[in-house]
């Protein structure tokens, strides 16, 4: 994990307050304010994004703006982590299926393969039956740019299986396109820590 991550984990976090910290850099803000000088917090903010999903769609960041998402990065012929990261995502994609507070972003690392019918024989075969799971692709750059913004890694890799490298963290997003939480994807007990604080979140939109 990002050590960003690590410290705004440790910075922030408190079991107390019920309300999840905003993960990553911050940046004092000073404006005047009638006629008063103060001082606001800019928090770090995944960036603008466009990118096609596997209907062939644009998507663009407007799409998750009325509640919250949790984005990862995958690619469809991943031989490790990927199948046990999208099975256990799937978990909550079913306990949340039709709530439309909730939605899912899937980020292919493989520009190469896989393409939106790729991504769709996926999804349909993962289980996915409505566009609350986006799956998709874009350039290198973009995609490998948006893996920075949420502070994961990706990479390519020919010396290993698969040719691509990934972390595999499931990034809790909110509507202001902040990081409210990280989390291993191949690990119950961090799926087990999603649920519960994704709840803790959806109680700040009620």
């Amino acid at each position: 994990m990002s050590g960003s991550i690590l410290a705004g984990l440790a910075a922030c976090s408190n079991e107390t307050s019920k309300t999840l910290p905003i993960l990553g850099s911050r940046d004092p803000v000073t404006k005047v304010v009638d006629g008063k000088t103060i001082t606001d917090t800019l928090y770090h903010t995944i960036p603008d994004f466009e990118l096609l999903n596997q209907d062939s769609t644009l998507i663009t960041n407007q799409a998750f703006e009325d509640g919250v998402y949790i984005a990862n990065f995958f690619f469809t012929h991943c031989p490790s982590i990927c199948p046990t990261m999208q099975r256990n995502l799937l978990k909550v994609y079913e306990k949340y299926k039709g709530d439309k507070r909730v939605k899912f972003l899937s980020h292919s690392i493989d520009f190469r393969h896989d393409s939106p019918s790729v991504l769709k024989s996926y999804a349909e075969k993962l289980g996915v039956t409505n566009d609350q799971w986006q799956f998709v692709t874009g350039s290198k750059a973009s995609v490998y740019g948006l893996a920075d913004s949420y502070m994961v890694y990706t990479k390519e890799d020919s010396n290993i299986p698969g040719g691509y490298d990934h972390s595999g963290y499931l990034l809790l997003v909110d509507s202001n396109r902040h990081i409210r939480g990280a989390y291993d994807g191949t690990n119950d007990e961090q799926i087990q820590l999603l649920f519960d604080e994704l709840a803790i979140l959806l109680k700040e939109y009620e």
